[in-house]
């Protein structure tokens, strides 16, 4: 069955339709209840026609769903027939409430016909027993058998269920490879899937709903019929890998079982097993799952007597509770944080710095969460994580290209490590003071130009931040496969600080570090790999110039490339852990090699007492992204989605506020598809398909630029008037913007608050214009057009200056920053000077040539203007002077600049 879309894109684009998929049907349950109280309100006869679409639009998804079930929608369509409009709203009112709160997976009354108030629900199943609540999810099942037999099916499952289950679960059932496509993509609650041989395929060309995912996710294989329980088992994994998969086959299943292929089902039956065995395999499997090695480890180590004489006397909790003085922090807290304190490694705890035990566990199944080889647990931020990987794989002298842009913890590791940077520019916004992500063609010319000099094999790393602070994602797989055409055995660090979620995202894993570096490595080990790669060195030729390749897509020799990626992320910061829960994930073909040199870096920078807590959080943040990340994702999507339009199209508010969408934060040289806003009603498959695969840059849809310069304010006077007065937090500003972002905790509540309060502000401003005189509307316009127009212009970086470089004569960029962040450790080597002061000028059009000795850094925009030993130039002075922030790290304004003194370091 096709799904028709349209009835969502009447609000939404199709490409932010299959961003939050699964609450495609949340939306058409809340547009049933709309119709029903009009329908119940007016007894309009139009009205009733209205919900007949809108029920048989509903029926089409919502055979893909447990609750409420085929029982409860026959009695809606009874009710629409016999013109009860009584009955109907209050039956479509309590099933909407439920799905939308999701009261059906803890309430187990509301699956309980019994509770619905003056009908006869004799007819209903009791589809679960009165007992205490537990952990719920629903199994899809691919049957070939009639559809007269399903209800049969889901009895039989409900019929193996025993009390002392750890879980509680209901089947759905379908009957093709399409359905179960469809399926897995709606409901966010299916956690295993059971394929009985012999299914079909049933795929339509018509079907736009499937289409979308197929060009975006390879799925081809699926639609060959020589073993489609194979191939549908593939296509699961590409769309929501955590999934378990089992398999129920006539065939000779003990063949099969021995082959490679296999290894993707959890396991194979026979079909006729008993179905208690299959039962019991799915709850072991869910088990896996929800197992947290250190959390539940911890957990029972609070709960037993020990006494304590190791030095934390925290733990425990005693010399708070029975404190005269500071037993308010153990009423704060509770018993539970104290109880799990200790600075032991023994007792059921583990070792962070070499764990052997259920940290070795639990970072282990946080690795084969991401699809990592490996996975470090870091408890002191991902700014730790990124100097860690730094240190592990630089050695003095090497060459690491790094977006000037990034976060300082890659430029301190530069300093760390001894590797000389080679700064590569990210596209500037300078209307929003800020800068975009680096256009791969910067990148190639950087390394082409090493080349050039002789030097490549020097450049060991390509260090990148995806996604940036203001979302721009790259296209990750394209920029490793090209710089790995021009040099194959390069590094990559990718810093995904905030953008772990998206691996939990069909459409976005594709342009995470690891979702591309698997990507990669299955496409290299297929024959057309290598045949691709001498085509293209036959149309390039034995010498190409470096235009021709960076003209050219290039592809890189699979005999001579070596897969080696680094993945950080902030855990904290889109997943359910703690401040400073961070983690590293390697895919390192060589990890073997630089493993010790790693396990040093990590004892470098890891505390010999880490937080048990911030452990604990990221043991339980991968058990609930594996369990439910792929809905609450999706849900992130659907409040950054609903927020965007709401902002945007709001008579009011969008005077003075705006989103800023895809074409004004991204230039239109890096977005080949041509879309510019997500919401876009007129966006059609293809498009959003093209820009999702192909864009250079897409922006993370999470992440909301809001202009606020039109209403006079700058980013940092807007964030704390949120902040101050309406309770609303948000981390980002620029110099009229500031960012919001929606994560696995927002809901729709947050939606009406933050629209309530920026309407607030909205209608203040247009009573204030209304009622000021000439004086206020000038002023206010000069206010706007100082945030909006005037900006200053964003400096790149200019160059090292000639002492801290290997060849003077060179023209490139990479110098030795460690060195001279050193050398200013020399006081009689540096001097202070006003950045006001005349010298300055004279200086820079006369010399002697003024050096940095610090990092600079302004928040905003957040990224170091200077680093030591850099050549200050008057692009970088005329933006200093133009900086109207309080917060400068490196910069004191009574003392001015911090240089390092010329005769002193020559």
């Amino acid at each position: 069955m096709a799904i028709d879309m349209s009835e969502h894109q009447n609000s939404h684009s199709m490409i932010s339709g299959a961003l939050a998929t699964p609450e495609l049907r949340a939306d058409r349950w809340m547009n049933v209840l709309y119709l029903a109280r009009k329908w119940e309100k007016t007894k309009n006869p139009l009205s009733k026609e209205q919900l007949l679409i809108s029920l048989k639009n509903l029926e089409e998804i919502d055979i893909y769903f447990a609750y409420p079930g085929a029982i409860y929608l026959k009695l809606l369509n009874e009710y629409l027939q016999e013109n009860d409009t009584k009955a109907f709203l209050r039956l479509s009112q309590r099933i909407s409430t439920n799905i939308i709160s999701k009261k059906f997976h803890r309430d187990v009354s509301v699956w309980d016909g019994e509770n619905y108030e003056d009908e006869p629900f004799n007819r209903l199943p009791q589809a679960i027993s009165r007992i205490k609540t537990k952990p719920y999810f629903e199994v899809l099942s691919v049957v070939p058998h009639a559809r007269s037999r399903w209800q049969h099916i889901k009895e039989e499952a409900r019929g193996v269920r025993r009390p002392e289950d750890e879980f509680i679960y209901e089947t759905v059932v379908v009957g093709t490879a399409a359905d179960a496509l469809k399926g897995i993509l709606l409901n966010s609650d299916i956690g295993a899937v059971v394929l009985y041989e012999g299914f079909e395929p049933g795929y339509s060309n018509q079907d736009d709903f499937l289409r979308v995912f197929k060009d975006v996710i390879d799925l081809s294989s699926v639609e060959e019929d020589e073993f489609l329980s194979l191939s549908l088992a593939q296509a699961i994994k590409k769309i929501r890998p955590e999934l378990d998969i089992f398999l129920l086959s006539d065939q000779n299943i003990e063949d099969f079982s021995g082959k490679k292929e296999s290894l993707i089902f959890n396991r194979i039956f026979y079909q006729m097993e008993e179905p208690l065995e299959i039962h019991l395999a799915i709850m072991e499997a869910i088990h896996c799952r929800y197992r947290t090695p250190f959390f539940d480890n911890l957990k029972k180590y609070a709960e037993r007597p020990i006494a304590t004489f190791h030095a934390l006397p925290i733990a425990r909790g005693k010399s708070i509770f029975t404190s005269n003085w500071i037993s308010d922090m153990g009423e704060f807290y509770g018993p539970n944080l104290f109880l799990a304190e200790s600075s032991a490694t023994t007792g059921g705890l583990d070792s962070l710095l070499e764990p052997t035990g259920n940290i070795k566990d639990a970072q282990d199944m946080a690795a084969k969460a991401f699809g990592a080889d490996h996975a470090f647990f870091v408890t002191n931020g991902t700014s730790t994580s990124n100097k860690m990987v730094l240190q592990a794989l630089l050695v003095p002298g090497d060459i690491v290209i790094l977006d000037r842009n990034c976060h300082k913890s890659h430029h301190y590791g530069c300093v760390l490590s001894g590797a000389q940077p080679y700064y590569v520019e990210a596209f500037p916004l300078v209307e929003y003071s800020m800068y975009g992500g680096v256009p791969l063609k910067t990148i190639k010319q950087s390394l082409l130009k090493l080349k050039s000099q002789g030097e490549l094999n020097r450049v060991k790393m390509v260090d990148l931040t995806n996604c940036t602070f203001d979302g721009h994602v790259y296209d990750v797989r394209r920029v490793m496969e090209e710089c790995l055409a021009i040099k194959p055995d390069l590094i990559f660090l990718w810093d995904e600080a905030w953008f772990g979620f998206a691996h939990w995202s069909p459409l976005l894993r594709q342009r995470t570090a690891m979702g591309a570096a698997a990507a990669i490595d299955e496409a290299l080990n297929q024959p057309e790999a290598l045949a691709a790669w001498e085509d293209q060195q036959k149309v390039l030729g034995e010498n190409p110039t470096d235009e021709m390749l960076l003209a050219t897509r290039l592809v890189p020799d699979p005999r001579s490339v070596s897969v080696r990626v680094y993945q950080t992320n902030s855990i904290h910061k889109s997943m359910s852990a703690l401040r400073q829960g961070s983690i590293v994930l390697v895919k390192d073909a060589k990890f073997e090699h630089v493993e010790s040199q790693f396990h040093e870096a990590i004892f470098t920078h890891a505390s010999t007492s880490p937080n048990l807590q911030i452990i604990a959080s990221l043991d339980v943040a991968r058990r609930q992204m594996q369990l439910e990340g792929y809905g609450l994702v999706a849900n992130a999507m659907r409040v950054s989605l609903e927020i965007r339009k709401q902002i945007n199209s709001h008579p009011v508010i969008s005077k003075y506020f705006r989103v800023l969408n895809n074409s004004e934060m991204i230039p239109e040289a890096f977005r080949e598809s041509g879309l510019s806003e997500y919401n876009d009603p007129n966006v059609d498959w293809s498009k959003a398909i093209e820009a999702i695969k192909d864009d250079e840059f897409i922006i993370d849809p999470s992440r909301m630029t809001l202009s606020c310069g039109h209403a006079g304010f700058d980013g940092t006077t807007f964030k704390n008037i949120l902040a101050d007065k309406f309770n609303i937090q948000l981390n980002k500003t620029s110099r009229n913007s500031v960012l919001l972002q929606s994560n696995i905790n927002n809901n729709r509540s947050d939606i009406a608050l933050l629209l309530s309060v920026l309407n607030e502000i909205s209608m203040d401003l247009e009573n204030k214009f209304c009622k000021g005189g000439v004086d206020y509307k000038e002023n206010f316009q000069i206010s706007v057009d100082k945030l909006v127009y005037d900006l200053p212009n964003l400096p790149n970086f200019s160059k090292f200056d000639d002492c801290y470089r290997d060849d003077p004569k060179s023209d490139t960029l990479h110098g030795d920053i460690r060195r001279a962040f050193y050398d200013a450790y020399n006081e009689s080597g540096c001097e202070y000077v006003l950045l006001n002061s005349p010298e300055i000028d004279e200086r820079l059009k006369s010399g002697p040539v003024l050096v940095s000795a610090n990092f600079v850094i302004p928040y905003p925009p957040g990224f170091p203007i200077m680093v030591p030993g850099q050549v200050i130039t008057e692009e970088i002075i005329e933006f200093m002077r133009k900086l109207d922030v309080k917060e400068i790290h490196g910069f004191n304004k009574y003392l001015g600049l911090k240089l390092l003194n010329k005769k002193s370091i020559s």
